[in-house]
This record gives structure tokens, C-alpha cells and sequence, in this order.
């Protein structure tokens, strides 16, 4: 016997939810502090459903094809300019595409900052046009996350029944057809993890309360992200990751790639905060990019002169922290333009993660790297008086 989860007997009853809920939200998106891919970015969307004329697994907004024009960004027939949402290599965008319309599982692996939740969101966003069927992995995860819980009050009242099952992210995804996301999974323990293995092999959950189960119906799959790098990691076992097609995000390739990246999303979030426009720091963003980039590798720019990393991973998306935050400052406190002691603390919180061994690894990068740097010096100086 299959569970009905309420609420999914019917994809027009679905579609016609979501388009209510999009309605909502877009009429508040001036409220609203992160919009969703999927309203964030809906005429992109929009316009690529209207040109794409490609064949679409089934519950598929887009097709493959479209899915990964998305993703990369490109120009339509009729003109309309698709943003790049991921700066990386194609293949791995299509690797990824590809194994969501099989009836694998896809694991987004890398170390932090390389945009795993990026890419999840706007995976699930153009393919289900639902981003929200979403659990995140902490230590504290519980099973029920994943399976399903009950409301208590039906629960004692009337026992196990359909109305006292609460749904998880993943039960809905499976019972709509839709993409589930399971953010960290590496942080949720180890027993936890392992629920998914049914899910993921038998394409069922069972709900042995009522004798029952639902089963995937077609269009299901579900995005994983993990790293190996953060303390508290939990491995997966080998069962599990056998029922993934893990993509390794890689950081990215070069130092323009990586300043376009962080000028990106500081503008996509400097917006929504009414902060100064990107172009007036991009130098800035070019000497954050750069320190971090020599700090995580090791080695200046120009190889002559090896450095010592520091016990942070001096991410991209620490960057993008760091400079966010330098644009506040320049905003609330400043000019309005981005300038090196705008974004000076920031480096420094995010470098000086053990006082005692990265305050001295840091003392030595200024003085030995930053110091002799030609047109430097304001950052040399701002650094210097926050490090004091």
C-alpha cells in the first residue's frame, strides 16, 4: 500500500500551489532579504522554458540542455542574456545535470567556498522550479528530518494515522516528483546519513507505523553537499556513497575567475542591501582576491616568495564576506567608495583564526609580501593599524 501525502495528489494541484506561492512572493520581493532562485530569477527562467524546445525528463521545468544555460549563463535566440550563476568548468556543470536526470543521486563535494549551495539551489530552482524541499545537515539533525514526524496532538488523539504523518523535505520531493536538497550532509551523524540508503536504492520510504510507504514517483532525485575539511565531519559510509555520483567543485581556476565570481555575488547581495555599486572596489576585491589566494596556496602570485597558510581556508566565500562587509563600512561610514581600510578588519578576522600561530603567520605575509608590494601601501597601512 502507498502513502498519499497530502497535499501531492495531483501535479496540477502542485502547480498550482507553487504559482499562488510565486505570486505571493513576488509581490513582497521588495520584503523579502534573500528571494529564492526561483523568484530571484524568474524571467531568466521564464524566457529559457520559452525557448527550449529540447526533450525534458519528466516533471522537468527545463530540459538538460537548458538547465545548464542556466547554470553558465549564455544569450537566447531572442536576445534575453542569461547571468552566469557558477564560474567553473562546463563539464562539471553537465556531469552534474546529467546524473540529476538518471536515477542516481548527486553529491556536490569540495572544500568550503566553492559554491556547492550555490550550484544545489539553482539546480533544484531550474529543475523543479522548487528550491525550498530542503534539510540542513547540523550535528543535531534528527532521523525525522529525512523520514518524517507525526503532530503529536492527531498522535495521542487518534494514534498513527495520514493526518498525524508530518511530511520531511525529502518524503514531498519523492511524492511531487521534485528535487530534494540535503545541505551538509557530512555534518549530520552518521546513522542519520544512512536513512537516505533505502530512499536512495529502493527509491521508497517506508512508514511501518501504518503498514505503509511512499514510493519516488518519476522526476524525484535528491542534491547533496558536503565538505571533508570542517571539524565535526561525519564520513559517509560506503553504502551511501555508493548511491551518489559525486561532482568535486574545484576552487576556481584563476585569480580573474575568482574576482569576477566575488564581484558577482557582492553585487547580487550589495542590492538587496542598497549598498555602492561592485565597480567602484573592484580593486579592492583584486587585493582580497589576491591575499587570499597566496595565503591558502602557499606562494605569491609571481612564485618567488613561499608563505605560510594559515589554519583558516581563506574561501571565496569568505572573500565575498569580507568584501560585503567592507561596502557596509564604506556606505554607513565612508565616502561610499570601497577602499583598503574598508576591508583591512575583515582580512584579519578572517586570517586570524588561532591567535597565537595565524596573528604571527599574518605579521609575516604583511611585512615580507604586502610591504614591498608597488601600489600597495594604503593597504600595507590599513592592515598594520588593524593588526596593531
Amino acid at each position: 500500500m502507498t502513502v498519499t501525502v497530502s497535499g501531492t495528489e495531483s501535479t496540477e494541484s502542485t502547480e498550482s500551489t507553487q504559482s499562488a506561492e510565486s505570486d505571493r512572493v513576488a509581490g513582497g520581493a521588495a520584503e523579502v532579504l534573500r528571494p529564492h532562485a526561483e523568484h530571484t530569477f524568474a524571467d531568466e527562467l521564464s524566457a529559457l522554458a520559452a525557448a527550449d524546445d529540447r526533450p525534458r525528463p519528466a516533471r522537468w521545468r527545463l530540459s538538460p540542455w537548458a538547465v545548464a544555460t542556466y547554470l553558465l549563463g549564455g544569450t537566447l535566440p531572442d536576445g534575453t542574456v542569461i547571468t552566469p550563476k557558477y564560474v567553473g568548468p562546463r563539464r562539471i556543470v553537465e556531469v552534474a545535470v546529467t546524473t540529476l536526470a538518471t536515477d542516481r543521486a548527486l553529491l556536490l563535494l569540495g572544500v568550503p567556498g566553492t559554491a556547492k549551495t550555490w550550484v544545489s539551489e539553482h539546480l533544484a530552482a531550474a529543475v523543479s522550479g522548487d528550491s525550498t524541499l530542503l534539510v540542513q545537515g547540523t550535528a543535531g539533525t534528527p532521523e525525522e528530518a529525512i523520514r518524517y514526524g507525526w503532530n503529536y496532538a492527531q498522535l495521542l488523539a487518534h494514534g498513527p494515522s495520514r493526518d498525524a504523518l508530518v511530511p520531511s523535505p525529502v518524503m514531498r520531493a519523492m511524492a511531487d516528483g521534485m528535487t530534494a536538497r540535503v545541505e551538509e550532509l557530512t555534518r549530520i551523524p552518521a546513522d542519520v546519513q544512512d536513512t537516505l540508503i533505502t530512499v536512495l536504492s529502493e527509491k521508497t520510504l517506508p512508514v511501518p507505523e501504518l503498514g505503509e510507504e511512499v514510493q519516488a514517483v518519476r522526476g524525484f532525485n535528491l542534491i547533496a553537499t558536503a565538505n571533508d575539511r570542517d571539524r565535526g565531519v561525519n564520513e559517509l559510509s560506503s553504502a551511501l556513497r555508493r548511491r551518489f555520483n559525486t561532482v568535486v567543485l574545484p576552487l576556481p581556476a584563476t585569480p580573474e575567475d575568482e574576482v569576477d565570481i566575488v564581484a558577482r555575488r557582492v553585487a547580487q547581495i550589495g542590492r538587496s542591501l542598497d549598498l555602492p555599486e561592485v565597480p567602484e572596489g573592484i580593486d579592492e576585491i583584486r587585493r582580497v582576491v589576491t591575499v587570499f589566494r597566496e595565503l591558502r596556496q602557499g606562494v605569491t602570485a609571481d612564485g618567488r616568495t613561499k608563505v605560510k597558510p594559515p589554519s583558516g581556508t581563506l574561501s571565496t566565500a569568505e572573500a565575498i564576506s569580507v568584501v560585503t562587509n567592507g561596502l557596509a563600512l564604506a556606505a554607513h561610514f565612508g565616502d561610499g567608495v570601497l577602499r583598503a581600510g574598508d576591508v583591512a578588519a575583515g582580512i584579519l578576522g578572517a586570517v586570524v583564526r588561532d591567535p597565537a600561530a595565524d596573528r604571527v603567520i599574518w605579521q609575516e605575509y604583511l611585512e615580507a609580501v604586502v610591504r614591498e608590494r608597488d601600489g600597495w601601501k594604503d593597504f600595507y597601512r590599513a592592515c598594520r593599524e588593524v593588526s596593531a
